[in-house]
């Protein structure tokens, strides 16, 4: 019998057996051998063995005739244009994999790739639809729940589709993610060219400079797109008005001034952009929920300092955020949840670790410390401060709780937005508006402050009084503590974005605060995720 062209032998005998109907008993026995092949390779895999099982160890990728071939030519054809999308080719040994479906000689041989194929499938699938890195792996305090699809239903929808339409729609269908993968591009073409070029070697540049630093200034600001190509040699108008358009891509403070801190973001170079424009496309896949984030949500992103809220796809309000400080036990963690209600005239219920690494020390020292604070004990009852020997408690056996009652000077302000979580995070007002004025704002034990509050709060009510401001204020004026429902809950999704996107307008880059885009940079890289320069 002749092989079937452009297949392994084994595959053609299969073939031949399977399409023809032939009964014989070595074609049985062939058949038999081939489903107990892929019954064995896939059986330490649950979701393999149970799709396959489904299936009746039908092959998906190595029977007779187009759809098989056209499965296989698209799945190559989706790993070598992996890194395309910052993905590892190396991930997936497709040199190998090649290797193994050519070598195939026996009917169990081909049971065997036809595993490894739907195994490299599923890999990828997963990783292009929602990462490669487990984020919590990479970072403790990226405690965000990856919306992982079903393996089992990847290959049953898979067979039931076109193969290169299905293995394309899993790619984000996110305008964040198509507008990332443009900016990527554009670095890689940079990066081909060059880069962008001498870094500016001065401290600090200010309008009337003349020199070389400001030439090196300028052609970097030429480079980066902020800037008209010009011969001038001093800091005229045109460079200052692009050092603020710069600052303003970047998160600065946009007074024109290319001072230390601008002039460092100024020196990072194409690969570091390139890097967290990398980062960010990972951190979209781990986003990436089968509805999206929501008609109405609520978008935080710590390194931004900012909240917002998003309706339908549109910016409707846009506030600073002061977030948690970067010390371990302070800094604010990433996940998305549901904001349920808002708390006017709040008590704040000072968290234990607050309580015993802060207070009870200071109680210690002074049993009148903190005065603007009430210690309740177990039944309820505030707490005699002259009868209470705090040095006899330590941090495991403190038996009180710390409140603070509602007021102005309450240090979560006039208003807290809650979203319950095992993380004791929301959102809320604060007394030291001071914060707000400065460059970089993480302060906070975590959770997020904000710095107009009750604008927010409209914002929110909106959607269920037609007199919002009046609602919130009927309840702000008496005083007392008061829990307003929201009708429709709205996701809040705390995200972590050093490089993103605007519908119009530059790239937006801002610091790793926390440093935790250097860690997942570092994961991917050795996954084997690599920069590449495009040379036109």
């Amino acid at each position: 019998m002749r092989g079937v062209k452009g297949l392994p032998k084994a595959l053609a005998v299969l073939s031949f057996v399977v399409f023809t109907g032939l009964n014989a008993t070595p074609g049985f026995a062939q058949v038999t051998a081939f489903k107990q092949s892929i019954a064995e390779s896939a059986a330490k895999d649950s979701d393999l063995a149970a799709f396959y099982r489904e299936a009746g160890y039908e092959p998906v990728w190595t029977g007779k005739g187009n759809k098989p071939r056209e499965r296989r030519k698209a799945l190559f054809a989706a790993l070598e244009n992996a890194s395309y999308h910052g993905l590892s080719e190396s991930r997936y040994k497709i040199d190998q994999l090649k290797a193994q479906l050519k070598a195939a000689k026996t009917t169990r041989d081909l049971g065997k790739v036809e595993v490894e194929l739907s195994k490299t499938f599923l890999k990828y699938a997963r990783d292009i639809q929602t990462g490669m890195l487990t984020p919590k792996r990479v970072d403790q305090n990226i405690v965000r729940k990856v919306p992982y699809r079903d393996r089992q239903a990847y290959l049953a929808n898979f067979v039931k589709s076109s193969p290169r339409s299905y293995i394309k729609s899993l790619t984000p269908n996110t305008p964040e993610y198509t507008r990332l993968m443009k900016e990527k591009m554009r670095l890689e073409k940079l990066l081909g060219k060059g880069g962008y070029g001498d870094v500016v070697k001065s401290s600090k540049l200010e309008p009337g400079a003349t020199g070389a630093a400001v030439v090196q200034l300028r052609n970097r600001l030429i480079k980066m797109g902020f800037l008209k190509r010009s011969s001038t040699q001093s800091y005229d108008s045109n460079i200052q008005k692009a050092v603020q358009q710069f600052q303003l891509a970047h998160g600065l403070n946009p007074d024109g001034v290319a001072g230390k801190g601008t002039i460092a973001e100024i020196n990072k170079s194409v690969e570091t952009r390139l890097q967290s424009v990398l980062v960010a496309l990972e951190r979209e896949r781990w986003t990436n929920m089968p509805g999206g984030r929501g008609k109405r949500h609520v978008l935080v992103n710590l390194t931004d300092y900012s909240a917002v809220i998003m309706d339908n796809g549109k910016e409707t309000f846009r506030t600073r955020t002061v977030i948690g400080a970067t010390k371990s036990d302070r800094v604010s963690p990433e996940f998305s949840d549901t904001m349920e209600h808002m708390v006017i005239n709040p008590t704040w219920n000072v968290p234990r670790s607050i309580a015993t690494k802060e207070y009870l020390p200071m109680l210690q020292k002074n049993p009148n410390a903190v005065s603007h604070l009430r210690l309740i004990d177990r039944s309820g009852r505030t707490v005699s401060r002259a009868d209470t020997d705090f040095t006899q408690f330590t941090k495991a056996n403190f038996p009180f709780d710390i409140k603070q009652p509602p007021s102005r000077s309450n240090a979560l302000g006039l208003v807290k937005f809650m979203f319950p979580n095992r993380y004791n995070i929301y959102l809320h007002d604060t007394p030291a508006k001071n914060l707000f004025s400065r460059e970089t704002r993480a302060y906070s034990h975590g959770c997020i402050r904000l710095h107009k509050p009750f604008e927010f709060a409209y914002t929110l009510l909106s959607k269920q009084t037609s007199d919002p401001k009046g609602v919130f204020h009927g309840h702000l004026e008496t005083g007392r503590e008061k829990q307003v429902d929201l009708v429709k809950h709205v996701p809040v999704h705390i995200i972590y974005r050093t490089a993103f996107t605007k519908a119009k307008g530059p790239m937006q880059f801002r610091r790793d605060i926390y440093g935790r885009d250097a860690k997942i940079w570092k994961a991917l890289a050795n996954e084997g995720v690599v920069l590449r320069a495009v040379r036109s």
